[in-house]
C-alpha cells in the first residue's frame, strides 16, 4: 500500500496547506477511525512508529494516510458522500446572468482542463471507494464534443448490486434539441436528466441568458422529447428521472411559479424550484431571492390539497411536494433559506480538476496536478479523504458568502469560483429584477388561464412513435407572431381574417430650439444676431416660408405611408383609403415642438397601425432635415406611440387621446 508524503505534494497544494486549508498534519486514528467497521481504514503497524500524539511516521518521518480501495468517504459528522458531481468544462453556448458576471469570466487553457482518461479515471475511484451517483455538469456539458465518450466510459463502472448506478446531467437543452443528441446520450447511458429552464416566457428568456428567444423553443423541444423517453423500469434503458430546474427571483419569475406547476399536471417529472444563491459576480440580494418557504405558501393558496411527499428522513437536497391528482411533483431546493449540509453527501470536481467538498466553500485541492505528477490512485484518494474529512457541518449562511468576495478572509481575499466554473447550470444581476418588475402585466386572452400566469396552453398529446409526448405552446400576447417556431422570420397569414374598416392613429413629437419655432411659427420677424444666413437658408430650403417646413414635412410623412411594406418587411401591403397627416407648433412644460398626428384607414384583413407610425417618424425627420441648420443640435424625437386602433379584435383608444390631440 502506498503513502502519500508531504514532499511528494504539488508546490501548489503545499501552499494551500501552509495558508492553512488543510493542516499540514493529519489527525489522529482516534479522530479519524470512528469505528472500523464503519470506516474500513486501515493503518499499518508493520515498518511504522507512531509519534506522541497517535500520527503513524513513515521511515522517512513524515505523518502519513492510507486508503483503502473500497473505504467510503466518511467525513467527521458521519456524513458518506456517495454523490459525485464532474464539470466537463467552463463554456456554455448560453450567458446567464446569475451564472456568468456581466464582466465575463476569464476561462481555464484547455491544457488545464481534465482530459477524458483523466475524467474516467478520477471516476473510477470515486467510485471504488462508495461512490454510486455521478452527474456531469458544465458550464454547458453538452458542448464538450466527447461527451459520448466520457458516458460511455462511465457506463462501464456499472456492476449489477454494487459499483455506478446513476449517470446523470445537468444541461440548459439547447444542443440536446439537435437531431438525435439526446437520445444518443441516452444509449451511451445515460440515466437521469435535469434540464434548466427559468422562464416560460421567451422573451424574458432573452434578457436572462442574453440569447435568441429560438434557444427557448429549443429548451422546449428537448424537454418534450424527454418525456417521450421516460421509463419507469429502472432495467431499462431510457430516462429513469426528469427533472427541470428552476432558479426564482423576485421580481423576474416568481409570477410564473404556478405556470412552472400546471408542467406537471399530466407529465410525470419534477419541476424544482431553486433560491437564488450568491456567487462571484453575480450581485446576489436578498432582495433578490424569494425562499421556497414563501412559494410553499403562494402554491398552498392556488392548489387545494398540496402537500409535502418528502420523507423526514434521508437526503433533504430537495424537498418534494405534490398537487392532487397531478402526475408530476414539485421540487424545493432551500440552500440559503434552509440549508440541507447534514444530509449532503455529494462532492464536486471542476473542469480543471480540484476538488471541492461544499458548493459555497471557496477552498479547493488539485487532484489533475497529483495525476500529472505521477501519483497512484491511492495517493490520489488519500488527499480526497482528507479533503472530505475537513468538510464543514455546515456552509457559512447568505450573508457571509455573499460578502464572501468582498472581504478579506483569515487567509487573505477568498473569492468563490463564479457559477459557471463551479458546475451549476443555471442565472440575474440586481439590475434586471428592476427592469423586469417594472413592465406592466400583460393580461391573458383567456379567462381561465389567468391564475398561471403567463398564458400557456396545452397542445393535446399527440402520438409520435414512440416519442409522444407534450407539446408547449406559449399562444399569448407574449409570442412574436412574426417569428416561427425556429426563430426564423415570417409574415403573418391574414387569408382567413374578414377585411373590416380599419383605422389607426399615432402621434409624434420633435423638441426644437427658440428660433426654429419662431420660423415654422412665424412668431418674430428677426432673428438674432449670427442666425441669419442659417434662417435664409432654411427659407430657402423650405421654398420660401418658414410654414412650408411643415406642408413639405406633411406630404413626406403620406408619402412614407404608402411605402411602409417596403420599408418594413413583415407588413403586408395594404389599399389605403386615406392618409392624414398634421403637424402643429406647440409649447408644453418641455419646451417647444412640433406635434406630429397621423390617422390612416384601409379596408383590409389587418391593422394600419405601422403605417400611421411610419407616416409620423417621416414627417419628424423631414422636419428635423429642413431645421437642422439652425437647431441641429438641439433637436430631439420622441413619444411615437399609436393612441388609437380600430377595426381589429383588439381595439383601443387611449383615455387621454383628447387631450393629447392638438
Amino acid at each position: 500500500m502506498g503513502y502519500l508524503h508531504y514532499h511528494e505534494i504539488p508546490r501548489t497544494l503545499s501552499k494551500r496547506l501552509h495558508r492553512g486549508l488543510y493542516s499540514t498534519q493529519f489527525e489522529s486514528p482516534q479522530t479519524i477511525i470512528r469505528s472500523r467497521q464503519d470506516r474500513r481504514r486501515t493503518y499499518s503497524s508493520t515498518r511504522h512508529s507512531h509519534s506522541q500524539d497517535g500520527h503513524r511516521i513513515s521511515e522517512g518521518g513524515h505523518a502519513t494516510i492510507s486508503s483503502s480501495r473500497d473505504s467510503p468517504l466518511i467525513d467527521s459528522f458521519n456524513r458518506n458522500h456517495t454523490y459525485l458531481r464532474i464539470s466537463l468544462t467552463e463554456r456554455c453556448n448560453l450567458r446567464c446572468q446569475y451564472c456568468m458576471p456581466a464582466e465575463g469570466v476569464e476561462l481555464s487553457p484547455s491544457s488545464d482542463l481534465l482530459t477524458t482518461p483523466e475524467i474516467l479515471r478520477l471516476g473510477r475511484m470515486f467510485v471504488h471507494h462508495g461512490v454510486n451517483k455521478i452527474r456531469l455538469t458544465g458550464g454547458e456539458p453538452t458542448v464538450r464534443r466527447d461527451l459520448l465518450e466520457i458516458i460511455r466510459g462511465l457506463n462501464e463502472m456499472k456492476e449489477p448490486g454494487k459499483g455506478l448506478r446513476t449517470i446523470a446531467m445537468t444541461s440548459n437543452g439547447v444542443v440536446l434539441s439537435v437531431g438525435t443528441k439526446l437520445r444518443d446520450v441516452v444509449a451511451a447511458g445515460l440515466t437521469h436528466l435535469n434540464i434548466s429552464l427559468d422562464t416560460l416566457d421567451p422573451y424574458k428568456f432573452e434578457v436572462l441568458t442574453r440569447r435568441p428567444s429560438k434557444m427557448h423553443a429549443a429548451v422546449l423541444s428537448t424537454l418534450d422529447k424527454a418525456l417521450g423517453m421516460v421509463v419507469t423500469n429502472t432495467e431499462s434503458t431510457g430516462i429513469h428521472s426528469l427533472k427541470l430546474n428552476v432558479v426564482v427571483m423576485k421580481g423576474v419569475n416568481d409570477d410564473e411559479i404556478t405556470s412552472f406547476a400546471n408542467l406537471t399536471r399530466t407529465s410525470p417529472f419534477c419541476v424544482r424550484f431553486i433560491e437564488f444563491m450568491p456567487f462571484q459576480g453575480n450581485k446576489w440580494s436578498r432582495n433578490a431571492m424569494v425562499k421556497s418557504s414563501e412559494l410553499i405558501e403562494r402554491l398552498k393558496s392556488t392548489y387545494p390539497g398540496f402537500s409535502s411527499i418528502t420523507s423526514v428522513s434521508g437526503d433533504q437536497t430537495s424537498r418534494e411536494w405534490k398537487i392532487p391528482g397531478y402526475k408530476g411533483t414539485l421540487g424545493f431546493i432551500s440552500s440559503m433559506s434552509d440549508h440541507f449540509c447534514s444530509s449532503c453527501t455529494r462532492l464536486r470536481l471542476t473542469a480543471d480538476g480540484q476538488i471541492k467538498v461544499c458548493l459555497f466553500d471557496p477552498h479547493e485541492v488539485s487532484l489533475r496536478d497529483l495525476l500529472r505528477k505521477g501519483a497512484s490512485d491511492e495517493e490520489v484518494m488519500v488527499l480526497v479523504e482528507k479533503a472530505v474529512h475537513g468538510k464543514k457541518a455546515r456552509h457559512a449562511g447568505m450573508e457571509n458568502i455573499a460578502r464572501l468576495s468582498e472581504i478579506d478572509g483569515k487567509y487573505g481575499a477568498l473569492k468563490n469560483r463564479p457559477m459557471i466554473k463551479i458546475g451549476l447550470t443555471g442565472k440575474p444581476s440586481r439590475v434586471v429584477p428592476v427592469l423586469l418588475s417594472q413592465a406592466p402585466a400583460i393580461p391573458s386572452e383567456s379567462e381561465h388561464l389567468r391564475h398561471i400566469g403567463p398564458p400557456l396552453l396545452w397542445s393535446k398529446r399527440i402520438p409520435m412513435g414512440r416519442t409522444h409526448s407534450m407539446q408547449l405552446r406559449l399562444l399569448s400576447t407574449h409570442s412574436l407572431t412574426h417569428l416561427d417556431e425556429a426563430g426564423s422570420p415570417k409574415m403573418v397569414d391574414v387569408s382567413e381574417k374578414e377585411i373590416t374598416i380599419r383605422k389607426a392613429t399615432a402621434i409624434g413629437t420633435i423638441y426644437i430650439n427658440d428660433i426654429a419655432y419662431s420660423l415654422v411659427a412665424e412668431q418674430a420677424s428677426e432673428a438674432p444676431k449670427g442666425q441669419l444666413n442659417a434662417l435664409e437658408k432654411v427659407r430657402a430650403k423650405a421654398g420660401g416660408s418658414g410654414k412650408n417646413v411643415l406642408t413639405i414635412a406633411q406630404l413626406a410623412g403620406i408619402l412614407g405611408t404608402k411605402y411602409t411594406a417596403q420599408l418594413i418587411p413583415l407588413c403586408h401591403t395594404l389599399p389605403l383609403s386615406n392618409v392624414d397627416v398634421s403637424l402643429i407648433p406647440i409649447e408644453n412644460d418641455l419646451g417647444k415642438a412640433i406635434r406630429c398626428v397621423a390617422t390612416v384607414k384601409a379596408e383590409a384583413k389587418t391593422g394600419v397601425e405601422m403605417e400611421a407610425l411610419t407616416a409620423v417618424s417621416v414627417a419628424l425627420l423631414t422636419v428635423w432635415d429642413m431645421l437642422k441648420a439652425v437647431a441641429g443640435q438641439d433637436m430631439r424625437i420622441g413619444d411615437i406611440k399609436v393612441v388609437s386602433k380600430e377595426g381589429g379584435k383588439s381595439n383601443f383608444a387611449q383615455k387621454d387621446v383628447d387631450r393629447i390631440l392638438p
